[in-house]
């Protein structure tokens, strides 16, 4: 297809090729969201919902439509928000970092404006949240915060950032092997090296109490090759200059 023909294309359809027999479901959802179908799990900016489709759960993100500036930028010149979460967790996967398992996205344009597109994955096996640590007692809290500091490590180790790294954006699961930890709204990736300043300053937006960051800082330390202590003050300090702190954490 000519490039430009590809810019004026009303829909741009990605589907992995481990589900290609998706593509009549996944076309139709534009149509779908408009109908209110699915399970709403967020709705601000953007909406997310889960979707039934053949005896299979799905988690569709739909990106909200930008201003009139962005939508020539998105329509012509930048990737969607859409494509780079379906391209981050390819990476993330390719790595060994924990994601549900992309299935396509889709864009949808209006001549050279972009309007909306939609990210389509598997729904995650992991039952909890990061923010459930403050909710109820998890008698292998230790272990699950250990798992997230070498899953950071892993991710900082390959040159990559979570710009999202918050409370909810990170799941986890106790399985047989050990603790599974997900990590999911992947749009917002940075990516070049991280010393030790920028790695320990990547967990500024998850709360902590001071042994939360002890595990944390211990994993993530041992896993880079950096000192336990200077990644336990650089996580504190961080942390401290954030608005909206727990009460008694950091």
């Amino acid at each position: 297809m000519h490039p430009m023909n590809h810019i004026l294309h009303p829909h741009t359809l990605v589907i992995h090729p481990d589900f290609r027999k998706l593509e009549t479901f996944i076309r139709s959802i534009p149509a779908r969201f408009a109908q209110g179908e699915g399970t709403v799990i967020h709705r601000g900016r953007n909406e997310l919902r889960k979707m039934d489709y053949d005896g299979q759960t799905y988690v569709v993100k739909c990106f909200h439509r930008p201003n009139i500036i962005n939508r020539f930028v998105y329509g012509i010149f930048r990737p969607s928000k859409a494509k780079r979460s379906y391209d981050h967790a390819e990476m993330l996967l390719s790595i060994g970092v924990g994601t549900p398992r992309p299935v396509a996205y889709l864009n949808i344009r209006s001549g050279l404006l972009f309007d909306k597109s939609y990210y389509i994955s598997l729904a995650s096996a992991c039952p909890h949240v990061y923010q459930e640590l403050f909710e109820r007692k998890f008698d292998y809290e230790e272990a699950v915060l250990r798992a997230i500091g070498r899953t950071t490590a892993t991710l900082h180790e390959h040159g990559y950032a979570h710009k999202d790294y918050g409370r909810g954006n990170i799941l986890f699961a106790r399985a047989p092997e050990g603790i599974r930890i997900e990590l999911v709204d992947l749009n917002r990736m940075a990516i070049g090296p991280l010393d030790i300043k920028a790695g320990c300053k990547n967990f500024e937006r998850l709360p902590a109490t001071p042994q939360m960051h002890r595990w944390l800082a211990e994993e993530y330390a041992r896993m880079r090759g950096f000192n336990a202590e200077e990644c336990y003050k650089l996580m504190t300090a961080y942390r401290s200059t954030q608005p909206g702190k727990i009460d008694g954490l950091y």
